[in-house]
């Protein structure tokens, strides 16, 4: 079967409600284990956020997060300071393809019970919560910044907190300094100076509703289609324009693709710059390397190339997104060609 795909003028006008971020949402989910006198609003509805709450709320020896990544590092960090707790955590075939050996490391040096079932470095592990009252610890920084985010939700529950030195390059700083906020957002004290990450000890915080701030890496997919499109109306809530997600750089980087953004009272509008000229763009997504799949496609739909850096993270999410890419674009390009001969 052949798809014949035709350009036509396109308008889009729509309103539309975007569910809270998946990362904003697990980071408070974790808070709210160690807090449970916070209350959250607009949290997201995602599989990995769902599978976060049950594994937090339940009391199974036995915990399988799946496909959900973010669960297993922050999983990983929880129930390595839950004092008394014993579970084996484990996931999907492809969760047990993805290295954890970093984090394990790392708590292992504040004084984690952990250990490895099967492959070296790999879920599934068994953890048996400790107390812990080490708080010097050294990752690399070049890595996922989950990794990272895992030792500084659980640091205000430590005895003596935590200090984190990171060695290298730092990667995906928006996320570590979302972690921070969060933190700060409930009076618990930290700092980020050059390399060094340091996280107080609070073992109570005051009762708060914390709202979650819509998701911009669904939102990038409104983006994109508004890139596409010839005339543009799209309003998007609720989001802020100072916003802790890295991915709200979606709002310069798809300015230079004709998309232009407009806030108000937590609403976000989507209309198309007229008359623009499209040219070839160059972007470093180092801060926000999810969103590099829409721009990759939307690129292709505006006709233009793309160079993008920033994209090492990508190889040990649920997929290897970088593989994917080259094997769709390869597709893609085949059914062209074969379309275009046909036709």
């Amino acid at each position: 079967m052949n798809l014949l795909l035709q350009a036509t003028n396109s308008k889009l006008n729509a309103k539309i409600a975007v569910t809270g971020s998946k990362s904003e949402t697990n980071r408070l989910l974790l808070l709210k284990a160690l807090f449970p006198n916070i209350t959250l609003a607009n949290t997201s509805n995602s599989d990995d956020s769902e599978v976060m709450q049950m594994a937090l709320s339940g009391n199974e020896e036995v915990v399988d997060i799946h496909h959900a990544g973010t669960a297993m590092r922050f999983l990983t960090a929880y129930f390595a300071v839950k004092e008394g707790r014993e579970v084996l955590l484990t996931g999907s075939s492809r969760m047990q393809e993805r290295p954890v050996k970093i984090l394990v490391e790392s708590l292992r040096q504040l004084g984690a019970d952990i250990s490895f079932l099967k492959e070296e470095g790999y879920p599934p592990i068994r953890i048996k919560g400790q107390k812990i009252t080490q708080s010097k610890v050294t990752m690399a920084a070049n890595v996922s910044s989950q990794y990272i985010s895992a030792l500084l939700l659980v640091a205000p529950k430590l005895e003596n907190g935590i200090e984190l030195t990171l060695e290298g390059e730092i990667t995906s700083i928006p996320y570590i300094k979302m972690t921070l906020a969060l933190l700060n957002d409930l009076d618990i004290q930290t700092s980020f100076e050059g390399n060094v990450i340091k996280v107080l000890p609070k073992q109570d915080v005051e009762s708060k509703v914390m709202t979650v701030e819509s998701d911009w890496s669904s939102a990038s997919y409104f983006f994109s289609l508004a890139a596409l499109a010839d005339e543009v109306n799209i309003s998007l809530t609720s989001y802020k324009k100072s916003s802790l997600q890295g991915d709200s750089a979606l709002v310069s980087i798809y300015k230079e693709m004709g998309v232009e953004t407009q806030f108000n009272d937590g609403t976000i509008t989507l209309t198309k710059t007229k008359k623009f000229k499209y040219t070839d763009v160059t972007f470093d997504l180092n801060n926000t390397p999810d969103i590099a799949q829409t721009i990759v496609v939307t690129c292709l739909g505006l006709g233009i190339g793309c160079h993008l850096t920033g994209l090492h993270t990508l190889k040990i999410k649920e997929t290897d997104r970088l593989e994917a890419l080259r094997i769709w674009f390869r597709n893609w390009l085949s059914s062209y060609r074969t379309s275009y001969v046909e036709n």
